[in-house]
């Protein structure tokens, strides 16, 4: 269970943690590779090579950056992701999580390595603007979140106490990236991807929905905060 009196600051990951990896699993190693054989009417063997291709760029801008794989592809990357969106959606609780955080006390913020036209893409269908104080993608940062540059990057434009700040993140090497700055309360996500099998993240612990760590009733001192007005309200 969270102390949430002792939060701040909740910073949040999207793909895998807000919302379910299932998009962005089957876009980049199904559907993705299949539409570029078509495209550009090659043998299907090629299929493979471009999953190798891409994985290698792991943990880099690169990977994350839809303007990259386009130019390097000569595909539009934006319009293919459009022919499977149906598939873009919240993790199973979620919605429930980021609502009880609107009335809670804590600033929340995105911190994603999507770049801008991901969340142009998904923010619109998800509606995780409602919920969120302020977005901040790595690639306006010029470093994914796995560096520590990110971090320092990160509290220029969003200052934060790391020693009072909760963060949820599905990728383990984010998590350790994080906690080598010095963020003291970390959660990793069980089932990022809900039709893939589970996770383990050994050295974190792990969630499998955000009610595990809701309080039953919202503190009196938060409740009362939130009604005055608090600073992070």
């Amino acid at each position: 269970m969270i102390d949430w009196r002792a939060i701040d600051t909740v910073l949040l990951d999207m793909d895998g943690t807000l919302l379910d990896l299932h998009f962005d699993s089957h876009f980049w190693l199904e559907h993705l590779p299949r539409r570029y054989v078509e495209l550009h009417r090659l043998d299907e063997a090629t299929q493979e090579v471009l999953r190798a291709r891409i994985i290698r760029e792991k943990g880099t801008l690169n990977w994350y950056s839809l303007a990259y794989w386009s130019r390097e592809l000569g595909v539009d990357i934006v319009a293919l992701k459009r022919e499977i969106q149906h598939l873009i959606g919240l993790r199973s609780d979620a919605l429930d999580f980021l609502e009880w955080l609107k009335q809670a006390h804590p600033r929340v913020v995105l911190a994603t390595n999507a770049d801008r036209e991901s969340l142009e893409l998904k923010l619109p269908i998800t509606g995780l603007e409602n919920y969120l104080d302020a977005i901040v993608s790595s690639a306006d940062l010029g470093v994914p979140k796995e560096a520590q540059e990110f971090w320092f990057a990160l509290q220029e434009v969003e200052p934060f106490d790391p020693a009072r700040t909760l963060f949820i993140d599905d990728n383990p090497d984010v998590l350790e990236s994080a906690r080598e700055y010095g963020i003291r309360h970390l959660l990793g996500i069980k089932q990022p991807d809900s039709t893939r099998p589970e996770k383990e993240l050994k050295e974190f612990i792990v969630l499998d929905r955000f009610a595990a760590i809701l309080p039953e009733t919202l503190p009196p001192e938060i409740r009362a905060d939130k009604s005055q007005g608090g600073e992070n309200g």
